[in-house]
């Protein structure tokens, strides 16, 4: 659903990128696929962001990780790694965050211009603001989330009724197969027009899964009803999740006060890094940003 108010500058936009397409998707369906020949990230850039993820978990968690086997040791995931499933079954899933303090290349996925555009549809030209960026490093494991596979809406924290605005969007850029073997994205088709959390047991009853290549762009709306289907194939599912805020809404990872400048500029487009940080913003401050008054013609101290 597109944001309030929506000037003819975020039309344009989308327009000029060709996306009108995948707005329609998003309006009706609250989700969309984008692959590479729109979204102009080439596939040895998904590849590159896939071997830095596998070297980072292996530093992690002490083992090493293949796409093609997952971790080649037994691997115990503690209680809270994920937050969304039922308990009783075996987590095969772990979430590697702050990714864009850690390599350029997710610098540049997170200010890729379809994707802010798409977001900014969402939620608002102006009122866009990162979240999170993070990575789910996921392997073979036949519970996953459990019977209701996760299923919620990513601006559930916000209090309802939610409006036609998007308080979220979220983002996710598949670095390998999704198929359903793979434990792909599942969700619930035109559920952001619910403006609620997911409504059981009939949500879980209208999942249907995402399936689509390594490479692809998968935009949702924040009150999109998603989760995950579990991965039934060997090896290993990877994706990086960017995931957009509005700007009166609180974000996951701090920005506008702890993400490093020098990082900030060093992506493909600084500006929009930095505006998306909200470096700009009055708020959050950690000192008094305003100056005080003073007394008339006091000499200053």
């Amino acid at each position: 659903m597109m944001a309030e108010g929506a000037g003819t500058g975020r039309t344009e936009l989308i327009r000029r990128l060709g996306l009108e397409p995948y707005v329609l998707e998003l309006e009706i369906d609250g989700l969309t696929v984008v692959p590479p020949e729109v979204h102009g990230v080439p596939l040895a850039a998904f590849d590159a962001m896939a071997d830095w993820l596998l070297e980072a978990s292996e530093r992690i968690v002490g083992c090493r990780f293949t796409l093609e086997d997952g971790p080649e040791a037994e691997v115990e995931v503690p209680d809270g790694a994920t937050r969304l499933g039922e308990r009783g079954g075996e987590n095969t899933q772990f979430l590697l965050p702050q990714l864009a303090r850690g390599h350029r290349l997710f610098r540049d996925l997170a200010v890729n211009p379809v994707a802010v555009a798409l977001a900014r549809y969402m939620i608002g030209l102006r009122e866009t603001r990162f979240s999170s960026h993070n990575a789910f490093i996921k392997w073979r494991g036949g519970y996953g989330y459990g019977p209701n596979l996760g299923l919620h809406a990513d601006q559930g924290a916000s209090p309802q009724p939610w409006g036609r605005t998007a308080l979220a969007a979220n983002s996710n850029w598949t670095l390998t197969d999704y198929t359903l073997e793979a434990g792909p994205l599942a969700f619930v088709r035109g559920s952001h027009r619910s403006v609620s959390q997911p409504l059981q047991p009939g949500a879980t009853r209208r999942a249907e899964p995402v399936i689509c290549p390594r490479g692809s762009l998968i935009m949702f709306h924040g009150a999109t009803w998603h989760g995950a289907f579990p991965r039934t194939a060997p090896g290993m599912r990877l994706m990086v999740a960017n995931y957009y805020r509005h700007m009166m809404t609180l974000p996951q990872e701090e920005f506008r006060n702890g993400f490093p400048r020098d990082l900030a500029g060093d992506c493909a487009d600084p500006a929009t890094f930095a505006t998306l940080c909200g470096f700009a913003d009055e708020f959050p401050y950690v000192r008094a940003e305003r100056p005080f008054p003073r007394v008339r013609g006091a000499a200053a101290r």
